[in-house]
Parts: C-alpha cells; structure tokens; sequence
C-alpha cells in the first residue's frame, strides 16, 4: 500500500467480562484500508467481525470493552477522542450500514426525515435542503419515485428498499468511509446482487473506501480489492482478493472458499 492509509487499526484487543470468566473476542487484530479501497473482513458467525466494527466507531456495548490497540482514522486515534469529537466522526466521516434496517431504521419516522435528520445533525444542510438532498439520495440509490417514497415509513418500504434506504443515510455526509456489516444477509438472492451492484456504483461515483463484513467469500470475491479472515477473533490470513482465491494459504480460508457455490476446492 503506497499512499497513507485512511484506516489503520494497530493490534486492536476487545474483552466480554462475565460472572465466571472473560472472553478475548477480538484479539490484536491490525489492518489497513487505503483511500477508496475496499477490505472484505470475512469468517463465520462470531469470529469477532461486527465486534471489531462496532469498536471502531466506539459503539461497543457492555459487558464488551476495548482493552488494547490504536484505532488511527485521518491522523487521529477514534480510541482516545473524547466522545463529543466521536459524535462528528460517526456518521459524517465514517458510516454504518446495519445487517437489518428493520432494527437500525425508525419505524415511526418518514424515511425522508431520517436520511434528512443524518444532514442536519452534522450541520450539512439546513431543514430545507435536506429534504431535497433526501430525494437525490433516494434517486442516487436508485429507488423508484422518490418524490413519493421520502414520505413512506419504513414499513411501507420492501427489504431491498429498506437497505437501500440505509445506503443512502449511510452515504448523506458523503463520509471517505462506509463499513458495510453483512449488508445483504436479510436479502434474497436477486435483491443480494441489485444492492451489491448498487454498492458497487455508488462506491466508484463517490470514490469511498469500504470495511465489507460478510461471511460469504462469493461477495468478498465480487466487491473487495483485499481481504482479511478472521477466525476466532484473530486475523489467520491477509491478502489481494485475487491471490488468496488463488492460492489460500491456512486450512480456514480453504474451508471457506470451498463453500461458494460452484467453486472446486483446492489444496
């Protein structure tokens, strides 16, 4: 990687107290992500992907607590500012696209008001404008009559249509970078692939660097520049998309590459 990263996480460390033992669920995990990269972080269910997302943005609920590691995000540590400056970042720097919109989205608020509500709170737009700038982010993230739409609650909306609601709230700031955690899990397979092209576009229109969690290496394979596999809270294997699907190197990565559909195993 030749230019500074955006991203660097250095030896990241995240631990669940309970009443009998504590759990390392992410231990001394370090990456990159360059300007306008894409980094897929892939493993199974509970290898410590979303901890490490959500202790990025210090989002982190308890019993979970970061106990080591540096988060460097434009020159600064996100681990050490105060939480006042975390409040500018989340959102406006750096956005969270949620596994389940149902859950992440406000059920009793115009989709309008919330994409506009992600302008206003980080002083981007006035009250006025931000309702227009929600019909362009609703038109961006390809939805069909938006004029009509930005009034719907959520509700009203399709599960593809939900996401791409949250795309476009996630995308408001313009932020330099998006995570993107199991963004199309609750998808069928059709509306899977819309919303990855969908992602695909808007991330090369908006030149975004993207952190793409998922459990599927046939969507690390189809949107990542590299990728990290995690297992068990440790990174086991890092490299080019390309050259790990070529040649993957730990037992973990090969398990995971021979359950995409259609693809022969190797090794």
């Amino acid at each position: 990687m030749t230019e500074a990263p955006l991203l660097d996480v250095q030896d990241l460390t995240v631990s669940f107290a309970g009443a009998q033992s504590t759990v390392t669920a992410v231990d001394h995990v370090s990456f990159r992500i360059a300007p306008g990269e894409t980094l897929g972080l892939v493993g199974e269910s509970g290898s410590g992907k979303s901890v490490t997302a959500f202790s990025i943005l210090r989002l982190l609920q308890p019993p979970g607590r970061i106990t080591g590691g540096r988060v460097m995000f434009e020159g600064r540590d996100l681990l050490t500012l105060p939480e006042r400056d975390m409040r500018q970042v989340r959102g406006a720097r750096i956005s969270l696209i949620f596994q389940e919109p149902m859950t992440a989205l406000n059920p009793v608020m115009r989709v309008g008001d919330q994409i506009a509500e992600a302008l206003t709170v980080h002083g981007m737009a006035t009250r006025a404008d931000a309702r227009r700038r929600a019909i362009e982010l609703l038109q961006a993230v390809k939805i069909a009559d938006p004029v009509r739409r930005v009034r719907d609650y959520p509700h009203q909306l399709s599960g593809g249509m939900r996401q791409r609601v949250m795309i476009a709230i996630a995308l408001a700031c313009r932020p330099p970078l998006v995570i993107a955690d199991e963004p199309t899990t609750a998808l069928d397979v059709t509306i899977q692939a819309q919303v990855l092209d969908l992602m695909r576009e808007l991330k090369e229109r908006f030149n975004l660097a993207l952190l793409l969690i998922t459990h599927d290496f046939g969507v690390i394979a189809e949107m990542a520049d590299r990728v990290a596999v995690m297992l068990k809270g440790r990174l086991v294997e890092e490299g080019p998309v390309r050259q790990i699907l070529r040649d993957p190197r730990h037992d973990y990565t090969r398990s995971l590459l021979a359950a995409v559909p259609g693809r022969k195993a190797r090794g």
